[in-house]
């Protein structure tokens, strides 16, 4: 079943089952997104929706954004990602998608956009180990250290693992439990933590299955 929403990371937290067992979890206000235009298998060659997510001045809007919106005769939105959702040949533009196309236990996929940590050495950005901190160690003991060979090839090869800019990437996290849906708050309460910071936008779909 192929279901997708756009949202915002409201921020973590913890509930406890019914066994009073804490549970990680984290908030996402989910939706409401309104359909902004359908895609056909006769015009496009596949079935698809576009969908909008949180109001914008129209100010804000440039020229052929604001055509785009309102051909489809809806308020002006931040946000626009289409999706190949099951029934999506039900929906028309007007139409609104919920937190309640989601049900409690289901397995989704939560991308968002990692945290920027600017620029990082090698100890942070991909775990390497530091140099010994005894004699003759110093005095650069999180340095890289040894670049490769010498004279043949007389450079350093691409993919080398160096220090650079770490974070602000398309993260996509697999497989996390809906724990609680409050339709009425439009809030999706998912096991686990998600990418991005607190007010980042995030992207739900159902599940990947293996």
């Amino acid at each position: 079943m192929k279901k997708g929403i756009l949202g915002k990371k409201v921020g973590m937290t913890q509930i406890f089952d019914e066994n009073g067992r804490v549970i990680p979890v984290t908030v996402i206000q989910a939706g409401p997104c309104t359909v902004v235009q359908k895609k056909s298998v006769e015009t496009d060659g596949y079935e698809a929706v576009q969908l909008g997510y949180e109001d914008l001045p129209e100010r804000k809007l440039s020229k052929p954004e604001k055509g785009h919106l309102a051909k489809a005769g809806t308020l002006f939105k931040k946000y626009l990602k289409e999706f190949q959702l099951d029934g999506a040949e039900a929906l028309n533009p007007g139409d609104t998608v919920t937190v309640e196309s989601f049900e409690v236990g289901e397995k989704i996929d939560v991308t968002g956009t990692s945290k920027g940590k600017g620029f990082a050495g090698t100890i942070k950005r991909f775990n390497n180990s530091r140099g010994r901190m005894t004699h003759g160690g110093g005095p650069v003991h999180r340095h890289a250290g040894s670049m490769g060979a010498g004279t043949d090839p007389s450079r350093i090869m691409p993919g080398k693992k160096m220090p650079g800019h770490l974070g602000a990437e398309q993260v996509t996290v697999q497989n996390l439990d809906v724990v609680k849906i409050d339709a009425e708050n439009h809030l999706l309460v998912v096991r686990g933590a998600i990418p991005g910071p607190k007010g980042g936008l995030v992207i739900v779909k159902s599940a990947v299955k293996a």
